[in-house]
């Protein structure tokens, strides 16, 4: 057991059922959802069909972000029952152009130490602010807001440490590509990428969004950074330091795997097709004629 992380204590914080060894069913409470345009319509339908007469999370939000064509009535018709669900319900709703719901979430709703669930796959974009941030189906995310807690099977925690800082030129999607590089789509099945280390705080919190919003793509469960004081000034700049809370693992915290990457020793990558973890140095794939 992981103990000690940060995705451990929020896990062991929001633990309603089972315990937290890797591979057995746990139960959490979900303080937050997420949904979008594109999955939405179908989850709120689900929910109405519970009869609950108001959310029970501390927050919801519907983002009207993914199917923008008015080409015909069905998006329209989609957007106008999103709107009248989020009134009906106590739902926040994020209108057209708002925003992408990864990015507006991170700066207006994230909080350090709390659990999301969205019907979205990149909803672990949100681990850069110090959440347990999970991507579900639409049932599940119905169900949240109904007040039942989130089943899944205890996912490994994986301490990835970054040492050193980043070359001019290399940024931190060269992190997460490299551990595509090393992992593949399928390495972080039934597993969640905790980071540590000094390198961390050579990344910014939007940085540390762009890492754990690509965990999605090695399957991971979700990725997490630790709240520390690069979490506090972006909450600052962004209004909001009263959601600041510090959450680090502790000095003797153990993973149940390490990873370790020397951001001194990266070079700028790049995804070829047909699969994210196509990885290739920019250099050995430069001239190529991209029509």
């Amino acid at each position: 057991m992981a103990k000690g992380t940060v995705a451990y204590k929020i896990l062991q914080s929001h633990l309603v059922s089972g315990r937290l060894v890797p591979g057995e069913e746990i139960a959490i409470k979900i303080d937050q959802t997420l949904t979008q345009d594109a999955t939405g319509t179908m989850a709120y339908l689900q929910f109405e069909a519970m009869g609950v007469d108001r959310v029970k999370t501390e927050l919801s939000v519907s983002y009207i972000d993914h199917n923008m064509l008015q080409t015909d009535f069905k998006n329209p018709d989609d957007h106008k029952y999103l709107m009248s669900v989020a009134k009906r319900y106590g739902i926040w709703l994020s209108k057209p152009g708002n925003g992408i719901c990864h990015q507006v979430h991170l700066e207006r709703f994230a909080k350090p130490g709390k659990t999301l669930l969205g019907s979205d796959s990149h909803t672990p974009t949100a681990g850069g602010m110090g959440m347990i941030a999970i991507g579900a189906g639409g049932l599940d995310v119905a169900s949240a807001m109904a007040g039942e807690p989130f089943y899944m099977k205890m996912p490994k925690i994986v301490g990835v440490k970054l040492t050193g800082k980043l070359p001019e030129w290399v940024t931190a999607k060269d992190i997460i590509l490299e551990l595509l590089r090393r992992l593949s789509v399928k390495g972080g099945v039934g597993k969640i990428f905790e980071y540590f280390g000094e390198g961390i705080k050579e990344l910014s919190v939007p940085e540390r969004a762009t890492i754990t919003n690509m965990g999605a793509e090695l399957g991971a469960t979700t990725s997490i950074f630790p709240s520390d004081e690069i979490t506090r000034a972006y909450l600052r700049a962004q209004g909001r330091e009263e959601d600041w809370i510090e959450l680090l693992p502790d000095p003797d915290a153990e993973y149940d795997e390490v990873i370790e990457i020397n951001l001194s020793e990266l070079e700028p990558l790049i995804a070829c097709p047909h699969s994210p973890d196509n990885v290739l140095p920019v250099r050995e794939v430069e001239g190529i004629k991209v029509d």
